[in-house]
């Protein structure tokens, strides 16, 4: 027997506020493209895919939106550098300073890479959870997935 999840209010719908562009930085996971370059995520409407710019304008790369798999947003709570210096330091009170905490968003997305026969899984780093959110639930609605909660995914076809 397998969980069947609920089903979530759906809006699909984007606003007409939401965005074209989004200051992001990408964090790794697509074939040949390594290293985090901070830079623009487009909606290219015309070839009906998203685009990541590096800051310098050029295309870095495109996702076509029919290969998208899945996009969820994703957050990790972490201490910055300097409250781990400054922890360490032989100070009264110092150790307090692991209390600083800085909550990062991401944007996870899986699609299907049909020019190498994988699926990979790529993330960007938002500033914040409302740009996040925005930039997810535009993505999903145009890539024509199925919302479940703040994600979206496209449901496998069924084999017969």
């Amino acid at each position: 027997m397998t969980a069947q999840p609920r089903p979530v209010e759906k809006s699909n719908t984007v606003d007409p506020n939401t965005p074209d562009s989004f200051e992001v930085r990408y964090e790794g996971g697509v074939f040949g493209m390594s290293g985090k370059e901070k830079g623009t995520l487009k909606f290219d409407e015309a070839n009906e895919r998203v685009v990541f710019y590096r800051a310098d304008k050029k295309e870095m790369f495109g996702i076509a939106y029919d290969s998208m798999l899945t996009i969820y947003p994703d957050s990790k709570e972490s201490v910055p550098q300097a409250g781990k210096v400054i922890s360490a330091l032989p100070l009264p009170g110092a150790g307090l300073a692991n209390l600083m905490s800085k909550d990062t968003k991401y944007a996870i997305m899986s699609f299907e890479d049909t020019e190498i026969g994988q699926r990979p899984t790529v993330s960007f780093r938002f500033e914040n959870k409302k740009e996040l959110l925005a930039f997810i639930n535009k993505l999903g609605v145009k890539s024509k997935m199925t919302q479940r909660g703040d994600a979206y995914y496209r449901p496998k076809k069924a084999v017969f």
